[in-house]
């Protein structure tokens, strides 16, 4: 799920978190890897994650 599938006008609120140096820094390799951004990878996570608990 891309960052353009999301709708346009959808509000989004900051948020921080705390990972592992090393942690970030691959999450953020990955992303470059796969074109996208730390954000929407952790944003897809939570989504999936919320849908499979009900």
């Amino acid at each position: 799920m891309s960052s353009k599938s999301h709708n346009k006008k959808s509000k989004r609120k900051n948020t921080s978190l705390r990972l592992e140096e090393s942690v970030l820094k691959k999450l953020k390799i990955y992303a470059v890897k796969k074109d996208t951004s730390v954000q929407q990878i952790i944003e897809d996570l939570v989504v999936g994650l919320l849908k499979n608990k009900k």
